[in-house]
């Protein structure tokens, strides 16, 4: 049984279901007073059923009803929830005709029912609930379209995510993958000692990085403030407090533009461990990514065909844009940043060159230069256009410029860069991560050296908490979403965001 997703149709079922609902209201039942004990989830359930011992096993579960096969006086239906989909088996001569009436009238794909019964396996080798009996526990007052196709506005997939979910087995798995991937990084660093701390979403000063923030007010206080566009600069107190090694799984906000890689609300993983630097978060993060490969995505390899053919576990996956496979089992490339650039413009002097011959020099490789543009920027259009995208295999990108970040400490035997990396996989930056400036006086310089539209107010409180002594330190963020499109081959942002920024709907 499937319902046709149309405007009419859809109207006419919704009068229906409502028709129904009045008659098991005006008979004393009301589906939404109701509710059942679950004992297991689906698949945790046919887990239970061993070869050969049919009605051994009885469970109690509950979902969505999403298929039905009526047969006569027995009907084959499943139901899906959290874990997957059950089949269930309804006879008749156990519900009794009254009941098995009520089955087949009353019910409709989309309601949500809770079954006990008896696990068995079909002619088919189908483990299923024979079940005893059922309960509605919610009625669909709306149908659901029958499958990816009934969702035709590509706005609705994300609008309605409910419906996504329910109709989409892709997006379940991608999406219970991120909570996956999640759950995984907070027990990788609780392992090594990290604590996980929460800090302030409200700021009186949008540091750690270089966007433009939403403005707020508190009433109470009287007081502006900002959504913080970043982590960093209060997980350093932290340090200064004396919790060595910290980590927060939080919320960022960017008044900024949207695009495939870039939301306004945004999740990041920052890390901090004192008497480490960005060597150190080198080793951390590859260490992470990959444990996460290995233990969450769990990539697998088919060598041979038919009856010779032979699986095994792997650590390549397939970069979803150009279809290259990423290894992340094979050496990861370290190339510092200026050599990238030398080798893209084929220019050993790029970096003593004047800004109109940067300028110049841009315009040849078919780039748009602004000549307002600071040297750094000119350069950095090169890497983000020309470079990054093309960095497919995992690469620590070393050794900035100095003017990409105030907050690292600078390069002894090069005061143009700073110690950090950028790692990037799939044309992509996963992870930046620094050896955290520690000194209070040269931060304070890095702070008011900066210029330009993206200049950052100073936090002067950070300032007096680095005069307190801060230790030495490698510090990293990595963007949790960005990450989630990485491991889950999605080709959007919106894709792993359950419930992505969008214009009000009409």
């Amino acid at each position: 049984m499937s319902e046709t997703p149309s405007t009419d149709i859809s109207h006419d079922q919704h009068a229906v279901r409502r028709n129904k609902l009045a008659e098991m209201r005006a008979a004393g039942f009301d589906p939404f007073r109701a509710n059942v004990a679950t004992t297991h989830f689906s698949q945790d359930a046919k887990a239970l059923y061993v070869e050969g011992q049919d009605n051994a096993v009885t469970v109690t579960v509950a979902g969505r009803l999403v298929t039905f096969r009526v047969q006569g006086g027995s009907s084959f239906v499943k139901v899906q929830d959290q874990q997957g989909v059950i089949q269930l088996y309804f006879r008749k001569d156990v519900l009794g005709e009254e009941r098995y009436l009520f089955f087949k009238k009353g019910l409709d794909l989309g309601d949500i029912i809770g079954v006990t019964g008896t696990l068995f396996m079909t002619k088919t080798g189908e483990i299923t609930v024979r079940v005893d009996s059922f309960t509605l526990v919610s009625k669909a007052l709306r149908p659901l379209p029958d499958n990816w196709s009934g969702l035709t506005d590509s706005e609705q997939i994300y609008r309605q995510r409910y419906l996504d979910l329910i109709v989409n087995q892709e997006s379940r798995t991608r999406l219970m993958t991120r909570s996956k991937i999640v759950s995984q990084i907070r027990r990788f660093l609780e392992d090594r000692q990290f604590l996980e701390v929460e800090t302030p979403v409200l700021q009186a000063v949008a540091g750690g990085a270089a966007a433009r923030p939403f403005q707020t007010h508190h009433n109470t206080l009287n007081t502006d403030f900002v959504l913080r566009i970043s982590l960093e600069l209060y997980l350093k107190r932290m340090l200064v407090g004396g919790y060595d090694r910290v980590f927060e799984i939080g919320r960022n906000f960017r008044n900024e533009g949207v695009s495939r890689r870039h939301n306004p609300e945004f999740t990041m993983l920052e890390v901090y461990q004192a008497y480490s630097d960005y060597r150190g978060m080198m080793t951390l993060v590859q260490d992470l990514l990959l444990h996460l490969v290995r233990d969450v995505v769990k990539p697998v390899e088919t060598e041979g065909e038919g009856e010779n053919a032979v699986t095994r576990p792997s650590m390549r996956i397939k970069h979803a844009a150009s279809g290259e496979w990423i290894d992340f089992a094979a050496g990861w490339r370290e190339v510092k940043y200026k050599d990238l650039i030398i080798e893209k413009t084929g220019d050993a002097d790029w970096f003593s060159r004047s800004k109109d011959e940067k300028v110049a020099g841009l315009q040849k490789l078919g780039l748009y230069a602004d000549p307002k543009w600071e040297d750094f920027e000119l350069t950095n259009e090169i890497f983000g256009k020309l470079i990054e995208p093309k960095l497919i295999q995992p690469t620590f990108v070393t050794h900035l410029p100095k003017e990409l970040c105030p907050l690292a400490k600078i390069t002894e035997n090069d005061p143009s860069t700073i110690d950090v990396f950028e790692l990037i996989i799939g044309g992509m930056e996963i992870a930046p991560a620094y050896s955290e400036q520690n000194d209070p006086d040269v931060q304070r310089a890095m702070f008011e050296a900066q210029a330009g539209e993206e200049q950052q107010k100073i936090d002067h409180d950070f300032l007096l908490a680095l005069e307190h002594g801060m230790p030495p330190a490698g510090g990293m963020g990595i963007g949790i979403d960005r990450l989630c499109i990485l491991l889950t081959g999605a080709e959007s942002i919106r894709d792993v965001i359950l419930y992505p920024q969008l214009r009000p709907g009409s």
